[in-house]
């Protein structure tokens, strides 16, 4: 069968070839899941990865298969499986558990191992492929209601975790009721944390650098949000008007804002990092103002990557909570389909040329 993969740590590697099809019986005790990939998004992730920057092969093979963000439909399932049944479409986690403590009670996103073992990220193939065979313990149902956006289940998975560690932090005080949000960033993950804060019912404010109204901007206005352009006011100047901020939800890869951010947020608030940034990116900041306003003002600042069983499942409800509350404003966002595997070269081209690409995905079948 055919996958879209890359040669570790050599820049813009990416190829198609042919790999072996898996079977049901590649896992122990019965307990495989043979998936149909249907689609797979892709993201900055898969940009890096075909940059070299980082990236694994699992033991004994010279290449990695890519792609993170899958959906599909199980086409066969082992003797030993009752979870699943063909037919049923799925969401594959993408973490995989390693040797601490926390990734043999199932929080393999929580693990302490300095090696991670991830599904198109590191040292586990990945998803851009025909045919993926895992256990049902990692296989998320998704309703086919929401098969035509099942493929945004991933990123969404990683937003919900942020939030509800925000939530599980401040239960320290008895009686935290966020009311308003910040949201830096509109891209993917910043119309997503948009939309799952706007279900939990509170006030959004997101931040972007691009004057409306463009698309994005306008997707907000949608679901009852507000949008904001840096390039007319900065964050710490419309938060004047807008803040404080109970929640405010980094999503903009730049490592800076950061700590403007720590600097606006809110009594009581916590300040959710899900960027992943590399580089040595340095910048002077008002330490003394934000170490007193933390300190005092009882302040957290939570990171979020990546994400286990139980943050895929709540993505599940608020992604049809969303169908019911906002009908056909998820579609919205899939902006760029590729048709086909082979066709990976225009998928890398939309990933690094096309700036108001919301969401790249690849039509597998």
């Amino acid at each position: 069968m055919k996958a879209v993969a890359i040669i570790p740590r050599k820049p813009d590697s990416i190829h198609l070839r042919e790999v072996p099809k898996p079977s049901v019986g590649d896992v122990e005790g019965g307990r495989g899941v043979l998936v149909k990939v249907l689609q797979v998004g892709v993201d900055g992730t898969d940009k890096e990865i075909n940059a070299g920057d980082y990236g694994d092969a699992p033991p004994g093979e010279e290449y990695l298969v890519i792609g993170h963000e899958s959906f599909g439909v199980v086409e066969e399932v082992g003797p030993a499986v009752t979870e699943l049944a063909p037919g049923d479409f799925v969401v594959a986690t993408v973490r995989r558990p390693g040797n601490s403590i926390y990734d043999r009670i199932g929080t393999y996103d929580m693990t302490t191992d300095d090696v991670y073992y991830e599904r198109g990220i590191n040292l586990r193939h990945g998803f851009l492929t025909e045919h993926y065979v895992d256990e049902p313990e990692y296989l998320v149902k998704v309703p086919p209601g929401l098969k035509h956006v099942g493929v945004l289940l991933e990123p969404t998975s990683v937003i919900e975790k942020g939030i509800a560690q925000a939530y599980e932090i401040q239960r320290r005080l008895r009686v935290w009721h966020p009311t308003r949000a910040a949201v830096l960033g509109a891209g993917t993950v910043g119309l997503l944390a948009t939309l799952a804060l706007r279900l939990r019912g509170l006030t959004v404010c997101t931040f972007g650098r691009t004057k409306p109204p463009y698309r994005n901007s306008e997707l907000l206005k949608e679901i009852g949000g507000c949008y904001h352009s840096t390039s007319d006011a900065s964050f710490t100047e419309a938060s004047r008007e807008h803040g404080p901020f109970d929640i405010i939800f980094e999503a903009t890869g730049f490592s800076p804002l950061v700590f403007e951010a720590m600097n606006i947020l809110g009594k009581n608030g916590v300040l959710i990092l899900s960027s992943v940034t590399g580089g040595d990116r340095t910048v002077e900041v008002p330490a003394d103002k934000i170490n007193l306003g933390f300190v005092l003002g009882n302040k957290v600042v939570v990171g979020t990557v990546n994400a286990n069983r139980e943050y895929f499942e709540t993505g599940v409800r608020d992604l049809s909570q969303a169908e019911l509350t906002w009908p056909g404003w998820l579609p919205k966002l899939l902006t760029h389909p590729v048709k086909g595997l082979n066709r990976y070269a225009e998928m890398m081209r939309l990933l690094t040329e096309v700036k108001d690409a919301i969401k790249v995905f690849v039509e597998v079948a």
